[in-house]
C-alpha cells in the first residue's frame, strides 16, 4: 500500500431514504462522496437487499473517483434500534424491524419492564431487545443483529459484531461495557446477541472476497459503526466536553458531548458512549413544526428581515403545537403558551424564534443540571441554522460561542470512526 500520507478511509451512513459515502483524508478533508436512494433499488424500505444495493452504489460513487489502493478503511453507521434475524452467513431469515417499528406483543414488553433498570434504553415497544425477543422465535436464527452490523459483515463476513451506540437500546450497558445479566431474565437468549465492539475499533480486515469485489486492498480493515445519530454528532466537528449541538428541524433537539455518562429515564435521556466522552441529549416537541403551522417558508424568510434580534419583546413563549414536552420537560400534558399575539406578524415570529431559543437554552441548562457539563459553544444544524435573525437570537439567549459546522454529513462522522479504527489498526 502506499504511505499514510495519501491515505484515506470511508464512512458510509445508512438512513431511512438511502445511502451516502465519503472519502476523508488523515487531516479530515473530504474528497469524494456518493449517495444513492433506497427507492431506487425496492420499494420497500425494509427491505434489505436494497439497504445493501443503495450502500453499494453509493460505496461505488466514491471508490470510482478515487485510487482504491489509497483506502485504508470503512466504517457504517445505520438507523438505531433497526433489527433483522440472520442465518450464519448473513441471510436475513425474516422481515426486519425498523427503528420506530414496534413489538406489539404485550407480554414481551412486560417482560423487559419488570427487569430492565429504569435508566436502560431497552425500554418501549421499538427498543432493540423487544425485538431480539421477538426475532428468536424465527426457525434456524443465528443472531439478531442491527442495520449497520448486517452491512457491514457484507465487508467482513462477520455477522455476530456490533457496536457500542446500536446495542444500547438492545440493552447493553455502555458504563460497565457488557451485556449484563439481567437480559437474560426477560427471556432473551444471550446466545443470540452480538460481540460489541467500541465505536471506532477495528473489527477484522476485510473479507477477500469483499476486497476483490471492490478492487481494494485486503488490508483494508472495517471499523466498528456507530447509529446514525451520534455520526451526525461527529460530523460535525464537536469533540470536547461541553461542545453542544442545536438541530433545528421539525423539532428541536440538543447534544452535548460529557465527561460522565447521564441516565434521566423521565426525559428519555441516555448517553452514548464515544471513546472516554459521553454523548447525551434530548429532544423537545418544539421546532420548526411550530413556524410551519403559522408561516409558509416564504414568509419566514420575508418577515425575518424586519426582525431586529438585539432586543426583546417580552413575551415569554413556550411555542407547541400541541399540549406535551418531551425535554427539557417532561410532561405529557404540558400547554403551550403562544399569547397574546401581537399584530405584527414579524413581531410574532421574532416572539416564537425566542421562545424556541428559550426552550434550547432550558434543554442545555437541564443537562447540566443533570450532571453534564458547563455548555462551553453550540454547532447548529437543520434548516433553521440558515436564518440569521434566529441565529442572533439564540446566540444572545445562549451566551456561548457559535462554531462552524464542519460537515452535516453522518457519513462524514462515520469516517472519522474509521480514521481512528486505522491508526489503531497501525494502518495510518
Amino acid at each position: 500500500m502506499n504511505g499514510h500520507h495519501d491515505a484515506l478511509v470511508i464512512g458510509i451512513d445508512i438512513g431511512t431514504s438511502g445511502a451516502r459515502a465519503v472519502a476523508m483524508t488523515p487531516d479530515g478533508a473530504i474528497v469524494a462522496s456518493g449517495a444513492a436512494k433506497l427507492s431506487a433499488f425496492s420499494e420497500d424500505h425494509r427491505d434489505p437487499v436494497g439497504w445493501w444495493k443503495a450502500v453499494q452504489a453509493a460505496f461505488g460513487d466514491v471508490i470510482e473517483v478515487v485510487d482504491r489502493q489509497r483506502i485504508r478503511a470503512i466504517s457504517i453507521d445505520g438507523t438505531s434500534g433497526t433489527m433483522l434475524p440472520v442465518a450464519a452467513d448473513g441471510a436475513p431469515l425474516a422481515r426486519p424491524m425498523m427503528y420506530n417499528d414496534p413489538v406489539s406483543d404485550g407480554a414481551i414488553l412486560d417482560a423487559i419492564a419488570a427487569h430492565a433498570p429504569k435508566e436502560s434504553a431497552a425500554h418501549g415497544a421499538t427498543s432493540g431487545l423487544a425485538k431480539v425477543l421477538a426475532f428468536q422465535l424465527v426457525p434456524d436464527v443465528f443472531r439478531v443483529i442491527h442495520q449497520a452490523d448486517w452491512l457491514a459483515g457484507h465487508f467482513t463476513g462477520l455477522y455476530d459484531v456490533s457496536d457500542e451506540n446500536n446495542a444500547l437500546k438492545t440493552g447493553y450497558d455502555p458504563v460497565t461495557r457488557g451485556w449484563p445479566e439481567w437480559i437474560e431474565k426477560t427471556g432473551a437468549r444471550a446466545g443470540l446477541l452480538p460481540e460489541v465492539l467500541p465505536a471506532g475499533e477495528p473489527v477484522a480486515t476485510i473479507s477477500p472476497a469483499a476486497a476483490e469485489a471492490f478492487g481494494l486492498s485486503r488490508e483494508v480493515v472495517v471499523v466498528a459503526g456507530t447509529t446514525d445519530g451520534c455520526a451526525s454528532f461527529l460530523a460535525t466537528g464537536a469533540d470536547r466536553p461541553g461542545d453542544g449541538v442545536s438541530a433545528l428541524g421539525t423539532t428541536l433537539t440538543v447534544k452535548v458531548l460529557s465527561d460522565r455518562p447521564l441516565f434521566a429515564p423521565e426525559y428519555g435521556l441516555y448517553s452514548h458512549r464515544i471513546g472516554d466522552m459521553w454523548l447525551a441529549g434530548g429532544a423537545s416537541n418544539t421546532g420548526g413544526v411550530v413556524l410551519a403551522a403559522h408561516f409558509t417558508g416564504e414568509q419566514i424568510a420575508e418577515l425575518s428581515a424586519r426582525i431586529d434580534p438585539a432586543n426583546d419583546t417580552g413575551l415569554d413563549y413556550y411555542p407547541l403545537t400541541k399540549p406535551g414536552e418531551r425535554f427539557p420537560i417532561a410532561d405529557p400534558n404540558f400547554e403551550p403558551r403562544m399569547t397574546p399575539r401581537p399584530q405584527d406578524d414579524a413581531m410574532f415570529l421574532k416572539a416564537i424564534f425566542e421562545g424556541i431559543a428559550g426552550v434550547e437554552s432550558l434543554a442545555y441548562q437541564r443537562l447540566t443540571a443533570l450532571g453534564g457539563p458547563k455548555l462551553g459553544s453550540i454547532r447548529t444544524v437543520g434548516g433553521g441554522a440558515k436564518n440569521a435573525a434566529w441565529s442572533a437570537i439564540r446566540a444572545r439567549k445562549l451566551g456561548v460561542p457559535f462554531l462552524v459546522v464542519h460537515s452535516e454529513e453522518a457519513a462524514a462522522g462515520t469516517a472519522q470512526l474509521a480514521l481512528a479504527g486505522a491508526k489503531q489498526a497501525g494502518v495510518l
